[in-house]
């Protein structure tokens, strides 16, 4: 019984391996000088993710390219996190990211506006299926910590959900549409200028 559920299970996670968005970030080429001369090492940095949420990102070192990369590649898929996402396309509110020098600001966008960040940030956008947001890195330009400082950034990232649960109140207090808070307000202007 249990060797037939890990069967059916097996083809359903080969599948979503199969359906992953991977980036190769960098390559890295650093040599090792020995007697015989110098012995040559990579190191690939890697993001994967579904796009539908999920990204992670991963390092492999070895001797040869491809085989830095399988590394990178496993590593990745086995870090990813899920980031909620507002409407599919966006992220729910602004936020900062810090990791070591790495420093980065995630800003939501509206609809058309299209993944405006750089290099590796791009990358992760484009793993996690983010369509709209604008993102601009302050700190340091190493792949590495512009990264982790996303994925520190996007660690925090909450829906609305969370923040109503969080906050013992209904989905529906926490987010008003656009046009009652206009009416909202003007209503209060009105109720101001009867008061005057």
């Amino acid at each position: 019984m249990a060797r037939n559920q890990r069967e059916d299970r097996a083809p359903r996670e080969r599948a979503e391996e199969s359906e992953l968005i991977e980036k190769l970030v960098s390559i890295n080429r650093v040599a090792k000088v020995v007697k015989g001369g110098r012995r040559f090492g990579f190191a690939a940095l890697v993001v994967a993710g579904d796009g539908r949420g999920r990204v992670g990102y991963g390092s492999g070192k070895a001797r040869e390219v491809p085989e830095a990369i399988r590394k990178a590649t496993e590593q990745a898929k086995r870090s990813m996190i899920r980031v909620p996402l507002r409407e599919g396309r966006t992220l729910h509110h602004d936020i900062k990211g810090l990791f070591g020098a790495g420093n980065v600001l995630l800003r939501a966008a509206p609809a058309g506006t299209g993944i405006i960040a750089g290099g590796p940030m791009r990358a992760i956008f484009e793993a996690l299926g983010v369509q709209d947001v604008v993102a601009k890195s302050i700190g340091s330009s190493n792949p590495h910590n512009m990264i982790k400082a996303t994925f520190e950034a996007l660690k925090q990232v909450e829906g609305p959900r969370a923040v109503a649960a969080r906050r013992g109140k209904r989905v529906s207090d926490i987010i008003k549409p656009r046009s009652e808070s206009a009416g909202s307000a003007e209503a209060a202007e009105q109720q101001e200028a009867v008061n005057a």
